[in-house]
This record gives C-alpha cells, sequence and structure tokens, in this order.
C-alpha cells in the first residue's frame, strides 16, 4: 500500500487530521528532505523511519521500494511543501505500482498553486498547470506556444528566477499582460502581487526575494 500525503505548504497547521493518522501507522515515510520531514513529525509527536526519495534518487531505489511494498509494507511519500507527484517526486512511484497491482491512494491537501490562483483576482473557470518553465533547451519554443494560451496559465518559479522570467513573459507575452506572484503562502510573510509583467518585474527587481514563487498569468484574451 503507498499513500501521497500532502505536507504543509508553510503553516503547520495545514495538514489535515487524516494525513497525521495514516503517517502514524504506515511502515516508512519517503521523504524528499528527511530534514524537513523530521521537523514535520516531531512537531505531531509521530515516530516512523525515513527514507530519502527525490529526483537524484528515484530511478535508483524505485525496484527496491515495489518490491517492499509488494511483500507488504505499508509507505508513505511525503515531500517538503505540498502534494506529491505536483512538481516533486512520485509519478515514477506511481506508475510502478499500478503496474504491480499495488493499492495506491492520494490523499487530499495542501499543493501552493490552487490557493494561488484563487487569490489572483485572475479567471479560473479554465486554467492550465505549467509547473517549472524549462531552464534553457525548449524555453524560447515553449514561450511563444504559451503567448497564445486563452486559459489563465500558473507556473512555479525559483526566487533566483523570478525577475529573469517576468521579463521574458513580458517580451513573449507583452508588458501590459496581468499577472500574480504569490510569495510564502501561508507564512507570516504571505504577499500576493498583482499587476500587469512589466509592473511586477519591476517590484521586484528593486528588492531581494525569497520564499517559494507561484506566478499567475493571464490568458490571451483575459
Amino acid at each position: 500500500m503507498l499513500y501521497l500525503v500532502p505536507s504543509p505548504i508553510g503553516n503547520l497547521q495545514d495538514i489535515t487530521l487524516r494525513a497525521l493518522e495514516v503517517l502514524g501507522t504506515v511502515d516508512l515515510i519517503l521523504a524528499e528532505d528527511t530534514r524537513n520531514s523530521a521537523r514535520l513529525l516531531t512537531h505531531y509527536n509521530i515516530q516512523k523511519p525515513l527514507s530519502p526519495y527525490h529526483q537524484h534518487n528515484e530511478h535508483k531505489v524505485l525496484q527496491h521500494l515495489v518490491d517492499q511494498l509488494v511483500g507488504g509494507k505499508k509507505m508513505a511519500v511525503l515531500t517538503d511543501a505540498g502534494t506529491p507527484g505536483i512538481s516533486d517526486p512520485a509519478f515514477l512511484l506511481v506508475r510502478e505500482c499500478i503496474r504491480h497491482d499495488i493499492r495506491v491512494e492520494c490523499l487530499p491537501g495542501a499543493t501552493a498553486f490552487v490557493p494561488a490562483l484563487v487569490n489572483s483576482g485572475l479567471p479560473i473557470n479554465r486554467f492550465c498547470f505549467e509547473g517549472f518553465l524549462p531552464p534553457k533547451k525548449g524555453r524560447q519554443t515553449m514561450l511563444r506556444k504559451l503567448a497564445l494560451e486563452e486559459r489563465t496559465m500558473v507556473f512555479y518559479e525559483s526566487p533566483m528566477r523570478l525577475v529573469k522570467t517576468l521579463e521574458e513573459l513580458a517580451l513573449y507575452f507583452g508588458g501590459e499582460r496581468q499577472c500574480c506572484v504569490s510569495r510564502e503562502l501561508t507564512k507570516m510573510f504571505e504577499e500576493n502581487k498583482r499587476g500587469t509583467l512589466l509592473e511586477v518585474a519591476g517590484y521586484f527587481s528593486g528588492k531581494t526575494v525569497k520564499g517559494e514563487i507561484v506566478l499567475v498569468v493571464a490568458g490571451v484574451n483575459s
């Protein structure tokens, strides 16, 4: 049995009661970062073995994990923040579990793009989630394609690349395209900056940007 357990994106109280129950009953917790997961588990007095599971080792440990699951072990995947599989490891393991008829359950819970999308003020009746843009290869092709997208678009971005990405989007989409940058969601210094791509790029270019970033951009005809 494999559980995908969403973890808080900031405020530790945003974990569900069911998630805590599952974490307390599994045999092993697969953690994207064992240090971050240990802090969460300690906060809720949960003592379970932790094993690293991240983008750098997920191929290497895949078969070993599947063998244990086939043997009857119960495991939970816990990423640093949000729902496993959303721009975080989980897909490979889920796919192999399905191939081996291993039961998989994904618990509902925290994910960063939903609150960012809802509070952006942009149309949410139709949207697409693009995750992280390609850092190099294929980036320009992707931007040209997305410039014609009519749905509201949701991206993840790192603080170091935020201003560059906003400037590139302004170049390909037009500087007057509306957007919203949500930073440090659910934390003490949460910030939601709304405006045109050029306005928001200028705002963040004059300050040090920290924290997890969600960028929401209006579609071409919004």
